[in-house]
């Protein structure tokens, strides 16, 4: 820390500090809570953030603070304002670091301004004021609003109520002893695991041990979030680990109920597999809804304001996240059904659940693109051509024949190329190659569905239609196979690509945009895949090549996704975001 005599001094000691640090500029008459100044001044999710009396940039804003700061003392120097107080009037903006957050602004770089509600941060220019702010600085606890601010604003039911108000004060004990999140998250992991294998062990007191541990993991889960928020540490690799380790959990936990369920002589994996299918299906339904239309514009839609109004009355809010089924609520099911039924029972309840989930969120979602005035922007159509995920196969056919898909939808399509594709498996003769002739159908369709940009009122739903075309093919023909293990082995590859699918959407959510297209190239697309596995099951039809062949798939896909998954995840050009998750 060190102390300016003035703007340009403040500018001199500035442009001394190493490239690559972090600096900030505090007011000397600063008067405020320690964790309004955390608040400002330690998030590394921002390039540059301001609370007021202080600023703080980042390296990628280095540059432009000093332009600023050299401009700012300059005028101060002259007696000028940096600011009209006619068209900003606002206190803060008349010290050293609020004339500079508005210059960095004005230049073009993004100034964030915490919410600080009831903390103080105030530079007082008269005693009156320097009174009133030690006084709120004295009748405000920071660190109650500090473990109150480490608790996601909009959770389930579940979680507000039963996990919440103990895991904050467990974020707060890993916090003082310098523990990361990325640590809490890694042991929430191991503990599903843990919970995985026990439930693996198909014995009664194995599952009662896997109910304890999933909720001992969901604690965890809860808590290294809150961890983040209540210490800032935000970092690209917690991005990364929280949005996948979830379903690396959930998923993991379902393949032990099977395994253990078929060491009691009940075969699950079918169960087990939909659970996954729909499960994964329902997020990619949220997902392609949410950035379809996250910046719409002239949004009139009464299912909208139907909802905002249901939201306003207490109780409704509750009910409504509890119908969705959110992690929380979810995983307590899972947890108390293990410990009390049979894995059986645990995907029934999943699948019944799940399914009465999807229906009223995918409802709700179809009347409000129905009723609503709204133009998609760019950047949304591109996000859905990202999530759709098309293949060499689609894209050769969306290039050769733009302007064929004529009078239909691109939802149409991709429905009817759906229909083909998974009536084909079911109801074809398993290892016919008339299955393999839907595939096809289902290639043709699929690059027209694609053909134009996705910008209609329904198009966010060509994503979803893609996603439960090759997953319910590919647990169908794994299930009429007959091939021993050959579900399992379906359960290992769709859970390989559904993570290619989970990471397109938090590179897209990050602002980096889609994975390489020589990636979604390398793995063929789901067009490519479901084709693929159509011929095999006609080419090794009723034998055990079709359970290597399925394994060998999955083996390869999540070798190809998971190194360059980690790659991206771990290097310079990673959103430094945490994921704030969904209910779902």
């Amino acid at each position: 820390m060190q102390t300016a005599v003035d703007a340009g001094d403040a500018a001199a000691l500035l442009a001394a500090v190493p490239a690559g640090r972090r600096v900030a500029l505090v007011d000397p008459r600063f008067v405020g809570h320690v964790h309004a100044l955390r608040l400002g001044l330690t998030d590394p999710r921002f390039p540059a953030a301001t609370v007021p009396g202080a600023l703080t940039a980042q390296p990628e804003a280095r540059g432009a603070l000093l332009r600023a700061l050299h401009r700012t003392a300059a005028a101060v120097g002259a007696g000028a304002p940096v600011v009209d107080p006619d068209t900003d009037p606002a206190p803060e903006d008349r010290t050293v670091p609020g004339r500079i957050a508005v210059a960095l602004e004005a230049e073009g770089t993004a100034v964030q301004r915490p919410a600080l509600g009831s903390l103080v941060a105030a530079v007082p220019t008269d005693p009156g004021q320097e009174a009133a702010a030690v006084a709120g600085l004295t009748s405000v606890d920071d660190e109650a609003v500090r473990l109150r601010g480490a608790v996601k604003a909009h959770d389930g039911f579940f979680t507000t109520y039963c996990i919440s108000p103990y895991s904050r004060y467990i974020a707060r004990w890993c916090a003082r002893r310098g523990l990361t999140p990325n640590q809490v998250t890694t042991a929430s992991l191991i503990t599903a695991l843990i919970a995985a294998g026990s439930a693996a062990t198909g014995t009664r007191g194995g599952y009662v041990a896997a109910g304890i541990l999933l909720l001992v993991s969901f604690v965890l889960d809860c808590t290294d979030g809150q961890l983040a928020r209540y210490s800032l540490q935000y970092s690209t690799m917690g991005a990364w680990l929280d949005a996948t380790f979830d379903r690396a959990k959930e998923y993991a936990y379902y393949a032990g109920l099977a395994i253990g369920a078929v060491r009691g002589g009940d075969d699950v994996w079918v169960l087990a597999l939909g659970a996954m299918v729909l499960q994964a299906c329902r997020h990619v339904v949220d997902f392609s809804f949410n950035e379809a239309n996250h910046d719409a514009v002239a949004n009139t839609s009464p299912t909208a304001a139907l909802s905002d109004k249901l939201d306003s009355v207490g109780w409704t809010v509750w009910v409504r996240r509890m119908i969705v089924l959110p992690i929380g609520e979810r995983w307590a099911m899972i947890a108390v059904l293990t410990a009390l039924t049979t894995p059986r029972t645990v995907f029934y309840a999943l699948l019944i659940g799940c399914s009465l989930a999807a229906c009223y969120t995918t409802a709700g979602r179809l009347l409000r693109s129905l009723t609503r005035r709204a133009g998609r922007t760019e950047r949304a159509a591109q996000a859905l051509a990202d999530l759709a995920d098309s293949g060499p196969l689609a894209q050769a056919v969306a290039s050769a024949a733009p302007g064929l898909r004529g009078a239909f939808t691109a939802p149409a399509v991709a429905l009817l190329g759906t229909l083909v594709m998974v009536g084909g498996a079911l109801f074809l003769p398993y290892g016919s190659w008339l299955t393999v002739a839907a595939a096809a159908v289902y290639v043709l369709l699929s690059g027209l569905a694609v053909a134009r940009p996705l910008t209609g009122a329904l198009d966010w739903l060509v994503p979803p239609f893609f996603r439960a075309a090759e997953y319910v093919t590919i647990l169908v023909l794994a299930a009429r196979s007959d091939v021993p293990h050959a579900v399992p082995a379906a359960f290992g590859l769709v859970s390989a690509v559904a993570y290619h699918h989970y990471d397109t959407v938090y590179r897209i959510r990050g602002g980096t945009g889609a994975p390489p297209q020589w990636l979604v190239r390398t793995i063929g697309g789901p067009e490519g895949r479901t084709a693929l596995v159509a011929v095999l099951a006609a080419v090794l039809t009723h034998t055990s090549g079709f359970t290597t062949a399925l394994t060998a798939l999955a083996v390869a896909v999540a070798l190809v996704v998971l190194v360059e998954s980690i790659r991206f995840w771990v290097s310079s050009s990673a959103p430094a975001v945490h994921d704030e998750g969904e209910l779902a």
